[in-house]
């Protein structure tokens, strides 16, 4: 081969890993989002596991957007979809209602959706409290998302998850999406909710397109080979290791 044939093969080739490279960066917005300075120290030590800008890619967040981060926990995701969207977005961190003290005498834990709220560097965020059944958010939302909780949202009392998941369809627009991330567990089983804190991807799927909504798309990216399904999810994994399945559904426009 002919040193000029070499030198444009290398070319060609270190043109197509630049072009790789670039495919590959996440927007601008979402690396900043998730590189904000706000963010605390535990959440930035679990990026690697829970790979942000993933989610928020495969999740179709961009700027302007409102997004409901439904029973948003520590506030993980909160924190970046409030700087994702932009002070023209606006972020609905939307949890049950406040649990009552269990000793009278001392005043309960705030709520780190209240916390992130009262925050001026997450000023779009605002915290709801509601029962699960009947979400309702002042605006319509492009984008609902739900994080390792939907497997909780069955082991409520008497709990009627059509009922749940229709209130998410209404509360948002046409078109706009519903993302689900869970812990994947073996089919058949249906107290492992309880036991493992895990849930079928099968039963979720038809628990939610039953509710109107269109079945979109998975992520793979927090598949987990190694996760055989049958241990707790802190039974043998650290934090973020399990077998994880992200759903996408989409309300029909």
């Amino acid at each position: 081969m002919s040193s000029k044939l070499m030198l444009a093969g290398a070319l060609a080739a270190a043109v197509a890993v630049g072009v790789a490279a670039a495919q590959a960066a996440p927007p601008a917005y979402v690396a900043a989002a998730v590189a904000d300075k706000g963010r605390p120290e535990a959440d930035t030590k679990r990026d690697a596991n829970r790979k942000p800008a993933e989610m928020l890619e495969f999740a179709g967040v961009k700027p302007g957007m409102t997004v409901v981060d439904l029973i948003p926990g520590g506030g993980y995701f909160t924190r970046i979809f409030s700087k994702a969207v932009g002070p023209k977005g606006t972020v609905y961190a939307v949890g049950g209602p406040p649990r009552p003290p269990q000793d009278p005498a001392k005043p309960p834990p705030t709520p780190a959706q209240d916390t992130i709220a009262a925050d001026p560097n997450y000023a779009n965020v605002k915290s709801i409290h509601v029962p699960l059944t009947a979400i309702a958010i002042p605006a319509k939302a492009d984008v609902v998302w739900t994080s390792q909780n939907y497997h909780d949202v069955h082991n409520i009392p008497n709990v009627d998850m059509l009922a749940f998941n229709k209130a998410i369809y209404d509360a948002l627009k046409p078109g706009g999406e519903y993302v689900v991330l869970d812990h994947v567990a073996a089919p058949g089983d249906s107290t492992v909710t309880k036991t493992l804190h895990r849930i079928d991807p099968a039963v979720v799927k038809q628990e939610v397109t039953a509710a109107g909504f269109k079945f979109e798309g998975e992520s793979t990216v927090l598949k987990n080979p190694a996760d055989d399904h049958t241990k707790g999810i802190r039974d043998g994994f650290s934090q973020g290791q399990t077998d994880q399945f992200i759903y996408k559904f989409r309300k029909p426009k």
